[in-house]
Order: C-alpha cells, then structure tokens, then sequence
C-alpha cells in the first residue's frame, strides 16, 4: 500500500474539496435559482451588478465573474431580452458599453439574495465566525497564489468610482 506523506496528503484532500465544494454549491444554487427561471449564468451577473455597483462596463463585469467578453455578450443580450439589464454607452469611453441593472431587476435581485442568503445559512450552519475566517484566510492565501484577482467589495467599488470621476 503506497501511503502519501502527510502534507501532501492534506494539500491533496484540500484541492479535491475545493473542487467538490463549489460544484456542490453551484449545483444547491442553481436548484433554488430555477424557481426564478435563472441559471447561473443568468443569476450571477445580476449579483455582482447589485452587489458591486450598477454601472459596470461590460469589461469590468466580465472580469469579476471570470469569463470571456464574448461569453457574457450573449448572456447579457437573455438578461436585456428579459429586462433584467440595459446597456448604455459608457460616458467617459465611446467604445464601451456599461450594464445597469432594470427596476425588474432590482426586484428580482431582492428574491435571489433571500434564497442565496438562505442556501449560505443552511450549508453554514454550526460554523462559528472564527471557524470561517480561518477558513477565508487560507482560501485567499490559495487564492492570491493562483493569480486571482480580489473579488470585488465596498473598498473596491470606491477606488473604481474614483477612477472614473477622474
């Protein structure tokens, strides 16, 4: 019986956990998500915009999730077609485009997060708020060593607002 060493052993688990726990989440998420006729394709777009600002370019929007532009053209155009989000020019750069969230939206989002805080609640449960920022710790470690970009949040919405009214 060949036994791996110990930390390679960990460094193993915690890779193949990584990876079970997103597609587990993503899988739990899409299932609540359905009622309201969303994949997460459709889904996690209206979050970020909620969340991090409307107004995003298309750019910026697609960095933030992770995909190619041309991956969220075509989801943007379902969520336009939908109205769930508007393009407009972007008034300091004529080639690009910014996404602004739809009052059908901005309700919508309101359900999402519900079920989405209730999804977090549920797989959460019974971890303390040390346990977790343990855990965030580590993850962001693994994160920044991967070249992951820092995901968006109040301080980065700020330096992205003062960027553009420069």
């Amino acid at each position: 019986m060949n036994v791996m060493p110990a930390l390679p052993q960990l460094q193993w688990r915690l890779g193949r956990a990584i990876g079970q726990i997103s597609r587990r989440w993503r899988s739990r998420l899409d299932g609540r998500m359905a009622a309201f006729g969303l994949t997460e394709a459709r889904w996690l777009p209206l979050l970020h915009l909620a969340r991090w600002g409307d107004g995003l370019s298309q750019k910026e929007l697609a960095a933030s999730l992770g995909v190619e532009g041309p991956t969220l053209v075509r989801t943007l155009d379902w969520l336009e077609r939908e109205d769930l989000v508007e393009r407009r020019p972007d008034p300091h750069d004529r080639r690009a485009k910014t996404v602004h969230l739809t009052p059908r939206a901005r309700a919508l989002h309101r359900e999402i997060e519900g079920e989405s805080a209730a999804v977090r609640a549920d797989i959460l449960d019974g971890i303390s708020e040390a346990e977790l920022l343990t855990c965030l710790a580590v993850l962001d470690r693994v994160a920044a060593r991967l070249g992951a970009p820092p995901a968006p949040g109040p301080a980065q919405e700020e330096a992205r607002r003062g960027h553009r009214a420069a």
